[in-house]
């Protein structure tokens, strides 16, 4: 397994992230020295802060159907007296001019039910990622986007929007993804009106990690070359 405390400081390190990295899993079964998530959360994407925050643990699908929305990107069916719920909140989106009905088709899910979900801050996470969630200002983002890019791991597609938690489905089988976030992630999460969201698929983070140097030190040489010609052809 790769030394993921290593992993961290070396991205956090060259990006400058003020949040801590999530790791997250799909699993069959629970591995041996994480607990259960004990008590309820308002949304998936509660989970991603609550790890971020310094926690490891796991979830199961019954922990997320209060998320509708999450729920049907992760592939989690309500139970048949909660199951209107989403159509509920679908409604309420379409009606609100948020979404229309159409868009529903495009929305990455994860291809069959977890049985249980893994968070972890990346740094002391006891188990293989399938995706990491990196938060934070747009400079920083860039900068992770563009070390994706330059290890061959960034998927093909523009900044995704609502919902969020698609981004993680999206990562898994499409490459890197950026995410602008969404306003019920932003509500659960604390997310700052000037952070976006970068996803990579945990098969690629060591790559990614060895090109953040290399882009960090780029942008650094060539912000100083575009001051200089700021200065010196602007009249």
């Amino acid at each position: 397994m790769s030394n993921y405390k290593r992993l961290e400081s070396q991205i956090t390190g060259s990006v400058k992230l003020q949040r801590r990295p999530v790791a997250v899993a799909y699993r069959a079964t629970a591995p041996a020295g994480i607990d259960k998530f004990a008590g309820t959360q308002p949304s998936g994407c509660s989970f991603w802060r609550i790890a971020a925050e310094g926690r490891s643990f796991y979830t199961v699908p019954g922990d997320h159907y209060n998320c509708p929305i999450g729920s049907y990107t992760h592939n989690i069916n309500l139970p048949a007296d909660r199951s209107p719920e989403l159509e509920e909140a679908l409604d309420l989106m379409v009606g609100a001019g948020y979404i229309r009905m159409e868009d529903i088709p495009g929305v990455f899910r994860l291809p069959q039910t977890p049985s249980v979900i893994l968070y972890a801050p990346l740094g002391d996470s006891p188990f293989e990622p399938d995706v990491v969630l990196f938060s934070g200002r747009p400079a920083s983002v860039m900068l992770l986007e563009e070390a994706a890019m330059r290890a061959g791991a960034a998927a093909q597609f523009p900044m995704f929007g609502r919902p969020t938690c698609m981004a993680l489905p999206a990562a898994l089988s499409q490459g890197t993804v950026a995410s602008s976030g969404c306003i019920g992630n932003r509500t659960y999460t604390g997310l700052g009106e000037d952070e976006l969201y970068v996803v990579v698929p945990g098969r690629d983070l060591e790559r990614v990690a060895g090109e953040v140097a290399t882009i960090a030190q780029a942008n650094a040489q060539l912000a100083q070359y575009h001051q200089q010609r700021r200065e010196t052809l602007t009249s």
